[in-house]
């Protein structure tokens, strides 16, 4: 087995300078997304969330980016699955995309708030059948005695709706992280990496350069 710290790769695709980004970050991240996408990176809205509830611990995960613009960016979850919970606590969370495949990562950090009910009624009709009878089906979180009790409720909620549409359950919708902080990384030889860093003051974008 290869020792772990051995384990590294030195990144040599892209540079990034201050003269070559847009002074709006949401431009920059269409960018940097439209390249993602044309790279056909598996996954490629995947992202990491990190909450910290109100004991301060901070937890993440990965969620799956449905939308962005200069609102922020939006992901749907269960309001009461464990990311709610500590959201409702605390509203400031941290996103983070990492594309290996273009050596880059974006780096987010802003206050969450939930969409409207209208934009989660709209995404949620949106979803397949089989995904809108899991989320009524699943108590996200909460510890359960066996899969079983997931398995009983898509039969439950199957034969609850097959005469009809199903509908947005009370406890799902979707939140925008609205953003202060937008950090773009990108790496470098020698772990020499560039990172520009977006921030919002007095309602205005400065632009500064992290040291790696």
């Amino acid at each position: 087995m290869a020792n772990i710290a051995d384990i590294r790769k030195d990144y040599m695709r892209e540079s990034l300078n201050e003269t070559d980004v847009y002074a709006d970050p949401y431009l920059q991240f269409a960018r940097w997304w439209n390249e993602a996408v044309k790279a056909d990176i598996d996954e490629v809205n995947a992202m990491t969330l990190a909450t910290a509830g109100k004991d301060g611990i901070p937890k993440a995960r990965t969620v799956l980016l449905k939308d962005y613009s200069d609102k922020g960016f939006v992901f749907f979850t269960n309001y009461n699955s464990h990311k709610g919970k500590e959201m409702h606590e605390n509203a400031y969370v941290s996103l983070l995309f990492f594309w290996k495949e273009l050596e880059r990562q974006v780096r987010i950090v802003g206050k969450v708030e939930k969409v409207d009910a209208s934009e989660s009624d709209e995404y949620f009709q949106s979803r397949p059948e089989t995904s809108r009878i899991g989320a009524w089906s699943s108590p996200q979180s909460e510890e359960i005695e066996s899969r079983n009790l997931i398995e009983e409720n898509v039969k439950k909620y199957t034969r609850e709706f097959e005469e009809g549409s199903i509908p947005r359950p009370p406890h799902w919708g979707g939140y925008r992280v609205v953003p202060f902080n937008i950090e773009f990384w990108q790496g470098r030889p020698s772990r020499l990496h560039d990172r520009i860093l977006y921030s919002l003051e007095n309602n205005s974008w400065s632009i500064t350069r992290l040291a790696p």
